[in-house]
């Protein structure tokens, strides 16, 4: 009988230390598969390649730190890392490395148009964008003549620009694809991207949107003003890369 309850007290330590173990292991384990899939991201590998960003979870708290280029390399990382499976909350002390364009400027604009138009499929991330006095003139090639106008509308829409002047031309040449034909998006760089061109988007920046994504499908939830409102994020969505679908649940007010 002592034996018995000597053997029995033995199990269950044993039972306890292998359980004390695999926790932290399996922990380990999925902050690895956090810290990977961030890199292997497609905002990381595109957006983001050239700037300095050290990535470390522990138990699905991720850290962010390091510089980025601009401001919005810092919001596109959180978003990114806080969409991916098994991350809890994401801590960013990430810094914009030089000196930051003040709000509203030249340069301010144009780096907003430059990023905007990265996001979406239907127009080309090589328009090359320089802003005077608030005007954003336009260079470059667009594929078709719809691309033009595309490119000049979706301008027109982001804030701090008065004016849009495009000087592109149409060339069946267009430099218009930016990412490796074939690759696939995860969820959490779509998620992102949506974000990021709702809020860019004078029309839709004040519209408090969720945005979720599940195999390429994206649901927008909220509420929007009014029907056209709600139709543009619609449009804004489905046009950024990755996307396959969108669901629009919002209500109108």
């Amino acid at each position: 009988m002592k034996l018995k309850a000597i053997y029995s007290v033995a199990l269950m330590m044993a039972v306890a230390a292998l359980l004390a173990l695999s926790v932290p292991v399996h922990a380990s384990e999925m902050d690895s598969r956090i810290e990977l899939s961030a890199k292997q991201s497609y905002v990381f590998k595109t957006y983001l390649q050239g700037d300095d960003i050290k990535i470390q979870s522990s138990d699905g708290v991720v850290s962010l730190t390091g510089t980025v280029s601009e401001d919005s390399h810092k919001s596109l990382a959180d978003e990114t890392v806080a969409g991916l499976p098994g991350v809890k909350s994401v801590d960013n002390r990430l810094e914009v490395k030089g000196e930051r364009p003040a709000e509203k400027s030249d340069g301010w604009v144009s780096a907003k148009v430059k990023t905007m138009l990265l996001f979406h499929q239907n127009v080309s991330a090589m328009t090359v964008v320089n802003t005077k006095d608030g005007i954003v003139t336009l260079q470059g090639d667009a594929a078709s003549q719809a691309e033009k106008d595309l490119t000049t509308e979706y301008v027109k829409d982001v804030e701090g620009d008065k004016d849009v002047r495009n000087e592109m031309t149409v060339s069946k040449t267009s430099g218009k694809a930016h990412r490796p034909a074939g690759e696939k998006i995860v969820d959490a760089s779509i998620t992102a991207q949506d974000k990021m061109t709702l809020l860019y988007h004078r029309s839709t920046s004040a519209i408090n949107t969720k945005v979720e994504t599940m195999h390429g499908v994206v649901t927008l939830y909220g509420k929007a003003s009014n029907a056209a409102e709600m139709n543009l994020a619609t449009k804004l969505a489905k046009d950024v890369n990755g996307v396959k679908d969108v669901k629009n649940r919002m209500t109108i007010e």
